[in-house]
C-alpha cells in the first residue's frame, strides 16, 4: 500500500465560549418599584451553522445578556434585559468545562438556557438587584462514529462494513435525523473498538444532482474522519451517465465534500481499494496510484466544474476484497494507526495551548 503525508483542515468539532447572564435592574424603595430581571443567554440549533462559522464571526467566543431596566417613577416595573441567542449547527452537545451535560440540540430550533440573568431588585433583596450567571461552556459536536464510508453506489461500503466489523452492523436510530445509520464496531486484540458509520444515501446520487444529495452530507461531520471506498474496476451510476474509472470516483466525492462544506473535505482520509479479486485489479490499482501521486496531471479526466479545488491526500491507500477478505487485517491496522496519530496530535495540541494560557498568564 501506499502511505501519502496528510494535510490537517481547519474542521472544527468542539468550541469553548464565556455566557453571562445580564444583571437585574436596581428596585426602587420608597415606591416599591421592581427592576427588570437581566437577559438570559440561549444556545440555539440553527440550520447552515458551523462551529467554525461561529469561531470566525465571533473571535472574543463571549455572549452576554442585556442588563435590566431600574425602576422608576415612571416605569416601576423595570423593563427585562434582552436575551442572547449563540447560533449552533444541530447535533450539537452543550456541557460544562467539567464535562457535565447541559442540554443537546438533536433538531433546528432546539434550545438550551446556558447562562440566567440576574434577578431585579425588590422588597425581597432590599431593592438590590443580582447579577447574572457567568461560566465557561463548550460546544461539542456529538459523534456518531469515529469513520464515516463514503462511497457511491456498488463502491461495496456495505460489504466491507459487514467484513470489518465481522457481524452483521447494528442499525442505530438517532434523534436527530430520518436516516439510519449502520454502525459496524471493529474489535482490536486489546479489546480497543473502533466505530464506522455506513451512511445510506449519504452520496448517492449526489453527483447527478449536481450537489443536491447534500442533505445526507451533514452526517459525514459527525465522523472524526473518512474511509473513501472505491471499486477499482470503477463504475456507471446509470446506463445513461459516464463511466468513471477509481481515480475519478475519488476526485468526485471529493468534490462532493468540498461542495458541502470544504472544511468537511479537510477531514483526515483513508482510501480503500475494493473489489481486488476482480481480472485486471492488480493493473488498474497501480495506475490508481499513479494518478493519486499527480492528480493535476489526469484533471483532463474530469468535467470542468467538477475539478476539487484541493485534491484529497489520504493517509492511507488499501486495496481490499471484502468478497474474500484480502486486505481487511491491514486495512484495520491502518484505521487504528490513523486514529491514533490524530487522537496524539490533538492532545499536544491541547497541551500547546494550556501552556500558551499559563505563560500569558504569568506576563
Amino acid at each position: 500500500f501506499v502511505k501519502l503525508s496528510c494535510a490537517y483542515g481547519n474542521f472544527v468539532d468542539n468550541l469553548r465560549l464565556y455566557v453571562r447572564g445580564g444583571g437585574g435592574g436596581m428596585g426602587l424603595p420608597r415606591l416599591g418599584g421592581q427592576g427588570g430581571n437581566g437577559g438570559d443567554v440561549w444556545v440555539v440549533a440553527k440550520k447552515n451553522m458551523t462551529l467554525k462559522r461561529i469561531k470566525d464571526k465571533y473571535p472574543l467566543k463571549r455572549f452576554v445578556g442585556g442588563s435590566g431596566g431600574n425602576s422608576s417613577v415612571r416605569a416601576l416595573k423595570g423593563e427585562k434585559g434582552t436575551d442572547v441567542e449563540v447560533p449552533a449547527p444541530v447535533g450539537i452537545a452543550v456541557t460544562t468545562d467539567d464535562g457535565r451535560i447541559v442540554g443537546d440540540l438533536n433538531e433546528e430550533g432546539d434550545r438550551v438556557l446556558v447562562a440566567k440573568g440576574g434577578s431585579g431588585g425588590s422588597l425581597y433583596s432590599a431593592f438590590e438587584p443580582t447579577k447574572g450567571q457567568a461560566k465557561h461552556i463548550r460546544l461539542d459536536l456529538k459523534l456518531i462514529a469515529d469513520l464515516g464510508l463514503v462511497g457511491f453506489p456498488n463502491a461495496g461500503k456495505s460489504s466491507l462494513l459487514t467484513a470489518l466489523s465481522n457481524a452483521t452492523p447494528q442499525v442505530a436510530s438517532y434523534a436527530f435525523t430520518t436516516l439510519r445509520p449502520e454502525i459496524g464496531k471493529v474489535m482490536y486484540p486489546d479489546y480497543k473498538q473502533i466505530s464506522i458509520a455506513d451512511l445510506p444515501g449519504l452520496i448517492e446520487g449526489a453527483y447527478m444532482n449536481k450537489g443536491m444529495g447534500h442533505k445526507f452530507l451533514k452526517h459525514v461531520e459527525r465522523t472524526k474522519q473518512l474511509l473513501f471506498v472505491v471499486d477499482v474496476c470503477g463504475f456507471q451510476l446509470a446506463s445513461k451517465t459516464p463511466f468513471r474509472s477509481a481515480f475519478e470516483a475519488v476526485q468526485l466525492l471529493s468534490k462532493e465534500l468540498e461542495l458541502y462544506k470544504e472544511e468537511v473535505a479537510s477531514k483526515p482520509a483513508i482510501l480503500v481499494v475494493n473489489k481486488m479479486d476482480l481480472p485486471d485489479a492488480e493493473d488498474k490499482l497501480a495506475e490508481l496510484k499513479e494518478q493519486l501521486k499527480n492528480p493535476e496531471e489526469f484533471s483532463d479526466l474530469l468535467p470542468g466544474d467538477m475539478i476539487p479545488k484541493n485534491y484529497m491526500t489520504f493517509r492511507h491507500v488499501v486495496p481490499v476484497s471484502a468478497m474474500t477478505g484480502l486486505g481487511i487485517d491491514h486495512l484495520k491496522s491502518c484505521i487504528r494507526q490513523s486514529l491514533d496519530e490524530e487522537a496524539t496530535l490533538k492532545s499536544m495540541a491541547a497541551l500547546k495551548q494550556r501552556d500558551k494560557l499559563q505563560s500569558s498568564t504569568v506576563c
